[in-house]
């Protein structure tokens, strides 16, 4: 037993430093933050990532991620990329938007009933939101994604009146989200997602919002045993990197940074959807009960959606940005007439 645990942490030591010398020889070096918990389907998309970049440039690139929050949240990355002590980092749309708020659009509650309709005006927006980064000193070389997100309470929620009985959260620094639970008459308690698990376990809000494996990764499926299998919106991220950083590299370099980061991060949203999609079965073993909610609920949302989108246009994201995402929305489900809302 001695033996095999000596084994073990010679292993363990001569990765580590097999990681660090590589590193060492960087003579480009991206340090990465990101909330994505170690282990995570998003970290170990990136480790494969960066592994081609390095392949790519002959170890002359290099990237360093600190996974789990450990460089804080959105804004605290996002302050270190300016004082640089780090290069880049996988945002959350709520906390990015902040400095980009046009990328938040797509993140309106009840906008797309698929995945087909998140695709198409997702890749019709790109160009726009990398325009935006570009002006605040980021370069946005791949979107990311957590998926639909579902109601999740401590307590059974299939219609509205549900919904206004709750303690809800939204997401600080998320002001779409917060006008849209108050234009149906909810009061939301707003907090950081770290927050979100001591939070519900404490009672201090007892309704969240989450894809199925962000539940699950997170933890917060212990306390909210109850979800409601109507996606309630849509979210997403970003991989950005340091303009600053991003103009010091060869050309030939940053391209092959955004030719890996083509390959994979498409490769990342697959698998995202995939553990999504086998969460559902997970959670329903561990006694998590699902609900639906009646079309004329549902209806009645998107009417809310429609009020909200009228409030923050202008606001909270352009009108511009806006125009085009409903334009790509609009023209996608004339010819996809099943994916319209009912």
């Amino acid at each position: 037993m001695n033996f095999l645990v000596s084994c073990c942490a010679s292993l363990l030591l001569a990765l580590l430093l097999t990681c660090q010398t590589a590193e060492a020889k960087a003579k480009y070096l991206f340090k990465i933050g990101s909330l994505a918990p170690e282990g995570s389907v998003w970290v170990l998309q990136f480790q494969e990532f960066a592994k081609e970049v390095e392949e790519k440039t002959k170890g002359e690139v290099g990237f360093r991620i600190y996974a789990g929050g450990i460089m804080g949240d959105d804004q605290a990355m996002y302050r270190k990329m300016r004082v640089g002590q780090l290069h880049g980092g996988g945002f959350t749309m709520t906390g990015i938007s902040q400095i980009v708020p046009d990328f938040r659009v797509m993140a309106l509650p009840f906008f797309f009933n698929s995945y087909n309709e998140v695709d198409t005006v997702a890749k019709g927006l790109l160009p726009l939101f990398r325009q935006r980064f570009t002006k605040q000193g980021l370069e946005l070389i791949a979107m990311t994604e957590v998926g639909f997100i579902y109601t999740m309470s401590t307590m059974p929620i299939s219609t509205i009146e549900d919904l206004r009985a709750t303690t809800c959260w939204t997401p600080a620094g998320d002001p779409v989200s917060a006008s849209f639970m108050k234009t149906v008459g909810v009061n939301p308690v707003q907090l950081s997602i770290p927050d979100v698990l001591s939070s519900l376990q404490t009672g201090l809000v007892n309704t969240v919002f989450n894809s199925l494996y962000g539940s699950i990764v997170l933890q917060w499926f212990t306390k909210a045993r109850y979800i409601n299998d109507t996606p309630f919106g849509y979210a997403y991220g970003a991989f950005l990197l340091d303009g600053k950083a991003m103009k010091k590299l060869p050309k030939e370099y940053a391209v092959a940074i955004q030719e890996s980061a083509d390959k994979y991060f498409p490769v990342l949203l697959e698998k995202t959807r995939t553990s999504n999609s086998e969460s559902k079965g997970i959670l329903e073993k561990q006694g998590v009960q699902f609900s639906h909610s009646p079309r004329e609920t549902i209806r009645q949302l998107q009417i809310y959606r429609e009020q909200t989108a009228q409030q923050m246009t202008g606001t909270s994201f352009s009108q511009e940005i806006y125009d085009a995402a409903t334009s790509l929305l609009k023209e996608y489900q004339k010819t996809h007439p099943e994916d319209a809302p009912q």
